[in-house]
């Protein structure tokens, strides 16, 4: 797959992407109304919705000789192929949805299809509209290159009358799931421990405590635990067991405060 791409002509091709797979999504609403919006008023422009709901679960197990499964290759040509991106989601526990961090991890794969691309995000939903949404995918966009438009900035509260929408209008995964009503996460003890390059995930830990003040999870604080799983000496086997012992040692210590924190949380220390 080429590094670059772009319209040939002087027509710009935006892709747009829904965060919600809702048959009435208010989002995908959103995304037909500026589709019509640009067919009616603004020239030079077309805007095509890509459906993310066929890409599978990502899992690097399915990358094959730098190849990606058919579903992820068509999505990631549709992305290099475009001059921007038109984001639409809702906001899932203070973050992104699930099947949008998907569709953008595997877009993010070498190579990164996202890198130099405009790109503009739109939100509807309760509360603040999605507004907190867009400010981790602006976090994300750092990373992957993208080049986010600051004003003006688009947040509707869809359920505030009157209507704005008529009657058409997985570890992320796991965690909008069981927060759904009861949400069966509130009041819990939790701890986060990583693995990876770089900073060792260390970056998704800050994402995970911002999602855990919505949830009710009361993580514990000290100590912290992120390892980077590439630098020398080895730290896991070829199977992906833990074997550094200093690492063995420091996960312990999380697993010790996480029992003493239950136990204070429940009244019983």
């Amino acid at each position: 797959m080429a590094a670059v791409a772009g319209a040939s002509s002087s027509l710009i091709n935006v892709v747009a992407l829904s965060g919600s797979l809702r048959k009435g999504s208010y989002n995908r609403g959103l995304i037909r109304s500026a589709i019509e919006l640009s067919k009616g008023s603004v020239e030079g422009l077309q805007i095509e919705y890509v459906d993310i709901s066929p890409l599978p679960l990502l899992n690097t197990d399915l990358e094959i000789n730098g190849t990606y499964p058919p579903e992820v290759e068509a999505f990631r040509h549709k992305i290099l192929a475009a001059d921007s991106i038109l984001f639409a989601s809702p906001e899932y526990n203070y973050s992104v949805t699930a099947p949008l961090k998907n569709a953008i991890d595997w877009a993010s794969r070498a190579p990164n299809v996202w890198a130099g691309k405009p790109a503009a995000i739109v939100s509807a939903g309760g509360g603040f509209g999605g507004g907190r949404s867009q400010y981790h995918l602006r976090q994300i966009g750092v990373f992957l290159d993208l080049h986010f438009i600051n004003k003006p900035e688009f947040f509707l509260n869809a359920f505030q009358p009157p209507a704005k929408f008529n009657s058409d209008g997985l570890l992320k995964n796991a965690i909008d799931w069981a927060s759904r009503p009861p949400n069966v996460w509130a009041g819990k003890a939790g701890a986060i421990v990583s693995a990876g390059g770089g900073h060792g995930g260390a970056k998704s830990h800050y994402h995970l405590r911002q999602i855990g003040v919505f949830l009710d999870i009361h993580f514990i604080n000290k100590p912290e635990f992120f390892i980077n799983a590439f630098q020398p000496p080895a730290k896991f086997n070829s199977h992906g067991d833990l074997i550094d012992e200093d690492a063995k040692t420091r996960l312990k210590e999380i697993i010790l405060s996480l029992k003493a924190f239950t136990l204070r949380l429940q009244g019983k220390n």
